[in-house]
């Protein structure tokens, strides 16, 4: 017999130590010879991420990177895929290449028989350089990848070089030999080679070859350069030409890329290459070679991320392989995954769907479209990896964690589906006693106001086996808002979810216009929006959920992180004025790592992101105006409601700055809040002892405004 408990009071198995246990996070699989390899983030280990491998499910996952190696680029400051299994010496076994978080150098480690062996290093220490989106060259003796070069910005001007961020920023596609050359060189000579390799592929004419074979002991080659970013880095099959997408400010790659093509050999500028696809209206992402001849890509040309193929020349007309009203990619903000890849039969391994991404399998001859059924799993992460007819990918469902699959995907199956054999990987731990504790999520299109606009959104219910609700009770709801702001919410397991619906506090995750997931259309709500629809698509959900009876009217919530802290701050200071919902919608607000204000942002945040406020409100300094008129900072009003701050000290995103300036704003005006900072964290929180306290805190929070005393947890104080 269950017990009858307020809201909010709920016991709940799930514990904020859970969370963090449970918040392994893996990603970008890659396929080793009979391995399956990925990424593993552990917040028990400070937020390390090693490399994993896996023969199959009847073998122990094997870890590949001892601590204290911590394999995480900062290549955009998102990073994304840090590793490469390449060939070893010894036939049949595959060595790791992969880019150490301390110094970002890329090292080897060696496969080869013996204990104690170490990594040993491939690029110069202390030269500023960054890399990603690592590919093997097609004679196997280089890595060729993204390289980011930063330094602090003297005022002087340095051919090759732009300013983001107030550093000194320059990308190409570089060759980085196997054999550890690079490494020999020193700082100041990797630099004066890299610094005469830009100069020339900068000038007017083509680069020498000196410059386009860099230092002659060794040194890193540049390939590509004249774009300020680059990614895909895909060598043809014969190996003499060189496939890539680039883009510049103040475009971000979901606006606008270009694909071009140049000679494999080295030297090659933007301006010289080939102009495939793409431009500054058009986003083109991860081509991948047919044949020497053509190419496959995705572009939004029709408005949707479709999959086309496309000569290899300049002025070609794509042929779309499967026109659809649905995406087969998401945004490019981490390097190295691919949203889709080529089988050894001919087919394409695709993702597709709205809103979320389901596993296919394409047939670019017939254009036919067959899923992939995984039980369990309702999700797909835009990182796969192939090996024959076999595919590595990382999917998730409302009940099922991130897990890593390997797929066997040519089982006949009902029309439009394919069967599969497929076999767990690595499934994290799910720290809940019964399936029952753990919310399900329900798709909901809710009314973003009198616009006739829908609003796309997941409502996950409070849900306990063990209590029932009095029956005259509604639960307290939170909305939350995703980050990027271009991004989107998916319905998969989330043990951060689980910890309030599991207490009796429901979660609605609302995908406002400007999220991905729904066509450019939808992605293009938010162009010069930001703080406006984004907070109006946020106030209609809740509201909408209590006009239907679901959620408790006053005791509504709005939480996020990063671009979600700016949507959740603004909702209760500069959003009901701008959004004409004159009415505190919502009665507490949370912010991790939030804007506040929009001014610092857009001249000091790093450099990927440093024009990115361009299209989400305008230029600097011509819409000077709006961007203080939407910044929470200078908006506490009467109808601000009590604020908790969460904050890495060491965020380079979102500085610290931003919520201590939004707190001394509530503080001047009396508004009930706390800020909680937290030491050697970043953007996004990686230590399992701050994923607790935060969560601890936010519960506390919670109780303290919508008026109960949840169990367990200290309680917070209110300045």
């Amino acid at each position: 017999m269950t017990e009858i408990v307020a809201y909010g009071c709920w016991k709940s198995p799930i514990s904020a130590a859970d969370v963090a246990k449970g918040a392994v996070a893996v990603d970008f699989p890659a396929i080793a010879g009979d391995e399956v390899w990925w990424q593993e983030r552990r917040p028990a280990e400070g937020g390390r991420v090693t490399v994993m491998a896996s023969a199959g499910q009847a073998h122990e996952p094997r870890e590949l990177l001892p601590g204290p190696w911590n394999a995480r680029t900062r290549v955009h400051e998102y990073g994304g895929r840090s590793y490469l299994p390449v060939p070893s010496v010894e036939p049949g076994r595959f060595d790791l290449v992969f880019a150490n978080f301390a110094d970002q150098r890329l090292y080897r480690l060696s496969a080869a028989s013996g204990a104690g062996l170490m990594p040993v290093p491939l690029t110069p220490d202390n030269a500023g350089f960054r890399f990603a989106d690592l590919v093997l060259s097609p004679d196997g003796r280089e890595i060729w990848c993204v390289r980011e070069t930063s330094r602090p910005d003297d005022g002087r001007p340095e051919t090759g070089f732009h300013v983001g961020g107030g550093m000194k920023v320059n990308r190409a596609i570089v060759a980085v030999p196997l054999d550890g050359s690079a490494a020999e060189s020193s700082a100041a000579e990797s630099s004066a080679a890299d610094n005469d390799a830009v100069d020339a592929d900068n000038s007017n004419g083509p680069a020498t070859s000196g410059a386009a074979h860099g230092p002659a002991d060794g040194g890193i080659r540049t390939l590509v350069s004249g774009a300020q970013f680059f990614a895909f880095p895909t060598p043809s099959p014969d190996g003499s030409k060189l496939a890539w997408i680039n883009w510049d400010h103040p475009r971000m790659p979901w606006d606008g890329t270009e694909l071009r093509l140049g000679a494999a050999t080295g030297g090659v500028t933007v301006a010289e290459s080939a102009l495939v696809m793409g431009g500054p209206s058009e986003s083109v992402l991860a081509p991948r070679w047919r044949n020497d001849e053509s190419l496959y890509v995705i572009s939004d040309a029709s408005g949707w991320w479709n999959l086309y193929e496309v000569a290899a020349v300049g002025g070609a007309t794509p042929r779309p392989l499967h026109p659809a009203q649905e995406e087969f990619a998401a945004p490019l903000w981490q390097l190295g995954g691919r949203p889709f890849e080529l089988l050894s039969d001919g087919r394409l391994a695709v993702l597709h769907g709205l809103g979320e991404l389901h596993l296919a399998v394409l047939d670019p001859t017939t254009g036919s479209l067959d899923d992939v059924d995984l039980p369990g799993y309702r999700t797909v992460h835009a990182e796969l990896a192939v090996s024959g007819t076999a595919l590595a990918a990382v999917a998730a469902g409302p009940r099922t964690a991130w897990s890593v699959l390997r797929v066997q995907a040519d089982i006949p199956g009902q029309t439009g589906t394919l069967g599969s054999r497929f076999e767990i990987i690595k499934k994290p731990l799910v720290v809940a006693p019964d399936l029952a504790y753990l919310p399900d999520a329900r798709p909901v299109q809710l009314s973003s106001g009198g616009n006739g606009r829908v609003v796309h959104a997941l409502v996950y219910a409070p849900a306990n086996p063990d209590v029932t609700a009095p029956a005259d009770e509604l639960p307290p709801f939170i909305v939350h808002v995703h980050g990027g702001p271009t991004s989107n919410s998916l319905p998969a397991l989330n043990m951060e979810k689980a910890f309030f619906t599991s207490r009796g506090i429901g979660i609605i995750d609302v995908n406002y216009g400007g999220s991905s997931g729904y066509g450019r259309a939808y992605r293009d709500r938010l162009r010069g929006e930001w703080g406006v629809v984004d907070v109006a698509d946020a106030m209609n959900a809740a509201l909408g959920l209590a006009s239907s009876g679901e959620a408790d009217r006053s005791r509504l919530g709005i939480r996020g992180g990063s671009a979600g802290g700016w949507t959740a701050l603004a909702a209760v200071t500069s959003g009901p004025a701008l959004t004409g919902i004159r009415e505190a919608v919502f009665a507490a607000a949370t912010s991790y790592y939030g804007v506040s204000d929009l001014r610092p942002l857009a001249t000091d945040t790093h450099d990927f992101e440093s024009r990115y406020l361009d299209g989400l409100i305008g230029p600097l300094p011509e819409a000077e105006a709006l961007y203080e008129e939407r910044a929470p900072v200078g908006h506490v009003s009467r109808l601000t409601r009590p604020v908790l701050l969460l904050q890495g000290l060491d965020d380079p995103i979102v500085p610290p700055a931003q919520s201590e300036s939004i707190a001394a704003d509530l503080a001047a005006h009396g508004i009930p809040h706390a800020y909680v900072a937290f030491e050697g964290e970043s953007h996004g929180f990686r230590k399992a002892e701050t994923v607790i306290a935060s969560l601890e805190a936010e519960l506390s929070f919670y109780g303290e405004v919508f008026g109960f005393i949840p169990p367990g947890v200290t309680p917070i104080e209110l300045l």
